[in-house]
């Protein structure tokens, strides 16, 4: 990690990520510690100190292991495919849905029904995969759509017969 005025750099075996730092907030890196000090107590300020914590030991984490984020294609019929670089969606609409991943963000489909979005930066990833789920996102009926895994979406009650 280096430093030069408000800039952050942080590098890795995957990579390196830069960041600007507010002006309240001061960072510091001594043996190989990263000390974030705040010049006040005022709450605008202690969340500014809590966000660039971290932030960094997200950029940290994300040049060193990566993040990734797996979404699961449900209903029948709903699958996905790369074409290139391009994730081809088959999702129920008349016409499949084809996306370029954002810069920063590595997308692969593993037998048709789980997508992967991988990358260094945790944002990146995070808004990558909001992109694909916000195609179908899963309706409470039936359940069917494009979800996190291990998302759980309640189930609605269908119609009920009157009497």
């Amino acid at each position: 990690m280096s430093l030069s005025g408000s800039r952050v750099t942080v590098k890795g075996p995957k990579g390196s990520l830069e960041w600007e730092l507010h002006e309240l907030v001061r960072v510091s890196v001594a043996d190989g510690e990263v000390v974030v000090t705040r010049p006040d107590d005022k709450p605008d300020t202690r969340a500014l100190h809590g966000l660039t914590r971290s932030c960094l030991a997200n950029m940290v984490q994300g040049v060193t292991e990566g993040f990734r984020k797996t979404l699961e294609l449900q209903g029948t019929g709903y699958r996905a495919a790369m074409q290139g670089s391009t994730l081809v969606l088959s999702v129920g609409f008349s016409h499949p849905v084809e996306m370029k991943p954002l810069e920063g963000a590595t997308v692969t489909v593993e037998n048709n029904t789980v997508v992967h979005v991988e990358g260094i930066d945790k944002q990146v990833v995070g808004q990558q995969a909001a992109i694909i789920r916000r195609v179908r996102p899963p309706e409470p009926y039936h359940g069917k759509g494009i979800r996190y895994r291990g998302e759980v979406v309640r189930l609605k009650a269908g119609k009920t017969k009157g009497r």
